[in-house]
């Protein structure tokens, strides 16, 4: 019985940290240049899985292929598209002050229930929505914006 009540506090301890990090937080790394220059692609980051998307989150998805982060821009529902190098949504312009380097044409597409277009940063070389299409809800494991790693980049990520 001894034994039992010495161990019981690290299994509780145990169990805590496998829920927390199933459910509520857990750390990512950061592959890529996608992201830049917002994040340089080296970064572990804390994932999110709890709370409501807003527009411009920076979002972790997983594809058959890969796992993407990439900055959420457009919600079910909505129409995007680039002309001339601007971004338009539901047809009116946005200001796209995260974009590093120049957003390339891409025709108007609406987003059916359940789906999310997601872009990275670093639009010369980002594989998002605009190649592999729409993401749906599911696919979405959360939001990231706090930078673990490298130290001297600890805290929230700088829009």
């Amino acid at each position: 019985m001894k034994i039992i009540r010495d161990i019981t506090p690290y299994v509780i301890i145990l169990f805590v940290v496998i829920l927390i990090r199933t459910f509520i937080v857990t750390p990512i790394k950061v592959n890529g240049s996608s992201m830049y220059n917002t994040l340089d692609g080296k970064e572990i980051m804390l994932l999110w899985k709890l709370g409501n998307l807003e527009r411009y989150d920076i979002v972790v998805a997983k594809t058959p292929d890969d796992t993407l982060i990439k900055r959420l821009y457009a919600f079910p529902g909505e129409t995007i598209e680039c002309k001339n190098g601007k971004i338009f949504i539901n047809d009116q312009e946005i200001i796209d002050s995260y974009a590093f380097g120049e957003t390339a044409d891409f025709p108007k597409i609406t987003l059916k229930e359940n789906e999310y277009f997601l872009m990275g940063d670093n639009r010369l070389v980002s594989l998002d929505s605009r190649r592999i299409g729409p993401i749906k809800k599911e696919q979405i494991e959360g939001t990231t914006n706090f930078i673990i790693f490298p130290f001297s980049k600890f805290g929230t990520v700088k829009d």
